[in-house]
Formats: C-alpha cells, structure tokens, sequence
C-alpha cells in the first residue's frame, strides 16, 4: 500500500506495557514466553499493528486538486459528481447521492419518504446510537428489536412481530460489516408493504448474494467518518436504483431545491428540509481513497479467515456467525463472543485488560441501547408526551424489552477494530497465542 500512516486515531489503541506486581498472586511457573504480560511475560503481540488512514500522494494531490479548483463545494464544483458517478459504479447501483455524514444519509432518506411525529421506526437496539437519532429528530419513535446473538445482527422474527399499523419503514443495520438476513427481512417488508433503508454505513463492499448490501431497499446509507474503511473524515452516501427517491433526496440535502447549480429555487418539491452537502474536497479524497479499498478488504479477509481458523482450537472464542446468504464481507469490525466459562471464570473486563497487556487491544463494544439514559429518558420528553401521550410512551419503554442482547452486550461481546487485519498472518498467530496464553493461565489471572 505504500502510505504513511497518521497514528492516534482511536482504533488501535496502545496497549500498556507489562503491569507488574499484582498484590498476591502467584507467579507462574515455566517459561517466560507462557507467562502473561499482565504477571510480568513478554507481550505475545510486541510489535504495532497499522494505523489509520492509510494515504500517499494520491490524497495530496486531490487535496491540491480540489484547492487549485477555485471551487469548493458541490454546487459550483464536479468532483463531487464525479465521485458519485464512481460509487455508484462500484455498488452497482444507478444513483448515489454525496453527504456530509452517515447519518445525513439516513436521515435524508427518512425525509424523502416523509417520516413524521405518529409514525414507527423499526430498527435494531445493537447499532451504533446514529441510527436513533435520525428517527428522533423526526419525531417518531424508535422500536428497537433484539438481536441474533450468533450474528450480532437485527432478529428478523423479532423484527416481523414488533410491526404494527403505524409502522412506517423498516431500518436494518450491516452491523460490523456483516450482512444483516436481507432474504428474511426483505420478505417481510414485502409481505406488510413497507419500505426498507438498509444502514450500510459500517459496509461498504459487503455482499449478499453477490449484490452490494444497500441495494436491496429503496436506498442505503453509507458513512466514511473517520474510523471507517472508506475514509474522508466525515462523509456519507446514499445508493439507489430509483431515479425520483434520489431526485427526492437531492432536494431534500439541499434546502428543499433541486438544482445543481448555485442559482436559488425554493420551494421545488416537499416542505421540510437541510442542508447535508459534502464538500469537493471531502470528495476529492474518497476518490483517492476508493483505488486502494477493494485491496485493503481483500487483505482483511485472508486474515480473519485465517485467524477464525486459528480461533476453531480455542474454546470459549466464537466469532460472528455468517448467514448462508453473505458472499462477501466488507470487514469493519471483527465481532466475537467470549465464554468465561472457558476461562475459568475471568470476568470479560479482566479478559479484555490481559489481552491489551499482550498489545492486543479490544472492547466490549455496542451496550444495551434500550436502557441508556439517553434512550430512555425519551419517555419524559415534553414533545413526546404531548404528541403521543403518558400511557403510549410508558408501553414504548415496555416494548424495547431486549433480553438476547443483554446477555450479548453485558457478558459476551468484543470487538477487534478494522486496521489490526491490515497487518500480516504473524499478527494473526500473535493475537491467538495471546488469547491461548491468558486461557492456560486464567485461573492465575481472573482476580
């Protein structure tokens, strides 16, 4: 890839160094090498994985491309056009629409097709906390439905039977990069006519079926913030076949108006709008940044492949599950679960600190939604109780009951972040002789 790297972003995070003395505990007995760092050992993993983003000169010169333009936003630039001529090329999709961030893209949408105050949302409780805001800010309510615990992902059953007569669309969410069961939850929108937005935003290359995930709805959304794979610091896209949604949407990114040009026009479709515009430089670099994306996701497959294989000889380690559907993943995030009971009950908390002690940084990741403070406290907000009234919002607490995801996100879930699978099979075999060293000694290592 040839880049340098900009560390310090937050993904990968540097691990402290050996802990030292641990109050009691009695030292180990054999090599050093079998010895946690966390008792004093050398770390299993001692190196540095990748930071992030990648650039090179590419990124430079679209950055001085886009300056010497004269030209720096969309409505009097084409670079933004240009990118999204190539997005949509690369999603196989006839549309797509330049953002300022994911979740302008979903909320684009949620304006396109006209969500309002009286109306429901369906979405998953284990999603980054975006995917309820869009629903919020237009003042409809959010139903969030359980998970599959094996994926990680939206349980459509759980989805079909949380739908009601005010449903007013259905928002799956590409979790991690993993495809959500898009046969399953597209046939239930068709069955109760409603329409899908697919939250791709983690998912930019994940297939099911050997289509890109977000086409299978009316539109999908896509987030290039800079975590993500695709990387322009903030940054967002939405992708369809539908000529006037994305007409649609258009308008609604840009004031309520539908030209493309600089000359005002207002008032040309709906009556509720924003402005959600990329800039041509935000643009400039994505286009940079696409030439080397297809490679980068090649790279992390072969080494979750290889390290899911590692990981088959490690009880109480199982990794996200794939659906039969998936034909191809765009890995954000590697998810997996962890059993204490192979680890002599160490809490995941005392797991996750050993493994950062071997330099192998993970987290616990997404927590229960449905009883955050912010989500809760919903049900007292003076808007809300004045549209939809005390005994609704009491019974809308009462429906987010989530218990497949509490025992998720409390006890079992862990994430690896994106850039630690741009490295080399030797990270992999680190990062599992890491976690095999702390289950050899976990009896030693859970106080």
């Amino acid at each position: 890839m040839g880049a340098a790297a900009v560390a310090g972003t937050g993904l990968v995070l540097a691990p402290s160094t050996a802990l030292g003395r641990f109050g009691n505990i009695t030292p180990i007995v054999g090599s050093d090498s079998d010895m946690p760092a966390l008792l004093g050992g050398p770390k299993a993993h001692p190196g540095s994985f990748p930071s992030w983003p990648f650039y090179d000169g590419s990124e430079e010169q679209a950055l001085i491309d886009a300056i010497k333009s004269g030209r720096w936003g969309r409505l009097d630039g084409n670079l933004t056009a240009q990118f999204e001529a190539e997005y949509a090329q690369m999603m196989g999709m006839k549309h797509s629409l330049a953002v300022a961030n994911g979740t302008t893209a979903l909320y684009t949408m949620m304006g396109a097709i006209g969500v309002g105050p009286g109306d429901e949302v369906i979405i998953p409780v284990y999603t980054f906390v975006a995917t309820y805001n869009v629903v919020v800010l237009n003042y409809a309510l959010p139903i969030l439905v359980d998970t599959d615990i094996e994926t990680f992902q939206i349980d459509p059953q759980k989805m079909e039977q949380a739908i009601t007569p005010a449903t007013k669309v259905l928002i799956p969410v590409h979790m991690g990069g993993l495809p959500a069961n898009l046969d399953q939850i597209m046939a239930i929108a068709q069955k109760r006519n409603l329409p899908v937005i697919e939250d791709a935003c983690q998912a930019p290359g994940s297939e099911w079926k050997g289509k890109k995930v977000g086409s299978y709805g009316i539109g999908g959304a896509f987030s290039f913030q800079s975590t993500k794979n695709l990387n322009s610091g903030e940054g967002g896209a939405i992708i369809t076949d539908n000529k006037d949604f994305i007409d649609t949407c258009y308008r609604f990114h840009n004031q309520g108006q539908g030209n493309r040009g600089m000359s005002y026009s207002p008032g040309q479709g709906g009556t509720r709008a924003t402005n959600g515009r990329i800039t041509e430089f935000q643009a400039n670099i994505l286009r940079a940044q696409m030439a080397r994306l297809i490679a980068q996701d090649k790279r992390r497959s072969r080494n979750i492949a290889y390290l899911n294989n590692l990981f088959k000889d490690i009880p109480g380690i199982t990794p996200a599950k794939l659906y039969d559907g998936v034909t191809n993943v765009s890995y954000h995030l590697y998810m997996f679960r962890y059993d204490k009971a192979h680890f002599a009950g160490m809490t995941r908390d005392r797991f996750i600190r050993a493994l950062g002690a071997e330099g192998v940084a993970t987290w616990a990741g997404y927590g229960r939604l449905n009883k955050e403070p912010y989500v809760t406290g919903l049900a007292k907000n003076k808007h809300y109780l004045k549209f939809y009234g005390e005994k609704t919002m009491k019974e809308w607490l009462e429906r987010n009951h989530c218990p497949q995801n509490d025992k998720l996100t409390s006890e079992e879930s862990l994430w690896f972040g994106q850039t630690m699978f741009l490295g080399s099979t030797r990270d992999m075999d680190q990062i599992a002789e890491a976690v095999r060293k702390i289950q050899k000694n976990a009896s030693q290592l859970k106080n």
